[in-house]
C-alpha cells in the first residue's frame, strides 16, 4: 500500500521522506533549523537538533524547505497548512498548530473536517471563515 504523500501548497513539493515529513523552521529569536514530524496524523512528536531550542509555548514558523515560502494557513496565523494526498489521490487540507507543545491538528475537505488533539477545539470556529 501506498503511503500518503504530504505536498507544499505553495509548490506542491514532496516534504515526506520515509516515515517523516521535513520542514524548514524559525522561531521567535530568529534561529533556524529542520523539524521532522510523524505522518501520523494527531502523532505530535517532533525531532530537530538539540541546539535548535523550541521551547514550549512558543510560536514556531514553518517553511517549505524546497521553495522556502512560509506556510501558514489562511484560517490562523497559528496554524500551518500542508496538503496530504492519499492512496486514492484525494488530497486535503491538513493545518496544524505552530505553537510548540500546542496538540492540534485538522484534516479538511471542503465543509468536512476532522479535528485531532487536546488543544483542536481553540481553533475550530475559524477553519471556514475563508
Amino acid at each position: 500500500m501506498k503511503n500518503k504523500d504530504f505536498l507544499c501548497p505553495k509548490c506542491k513539493g514532496n516534504l515526506r521522506v520515509e516515515e517523516y515529513i521535513i520542514l524548514s523552521a524559525k522561531d521567535k529569536d530568529k534561529d533556524r533549523g529542520l523539524i521532522l514530524l510523524s505522518p501520523e496524523l494527531g502523532n505530535y512528536e517532533v525531532h530537530h537538533h538539540p541546539d535548535f531550542d523550541i521551547s514550549g509555548g512558543n510560536l514556531v514558523d514553518f517553511y517549505c524547505p524546497l521553495c522556502h515560502k512560509r506556510i501558514t494557513s489562511k484560517q490562523h496565523k497559528n496554524l500551518a497548512w500542508l496538503i496530504m494526498r492519499d492512496q486514492e489521490g484525494q488530497e486535503y487540507d491538513i493545518l496544524f498548530s505552530q505553537i510548540r507543545g500546542e496538540q492540534c491538528t485538522f484534516k479538511v475537505l471542503g465543509k468536512h473536517t476532522e479535528s485531532f488533539g487536546k488543544d483542536a477545539h481553540q481553533y475550530l470556529q475559524f477553519l471556514h471563515r475563508v
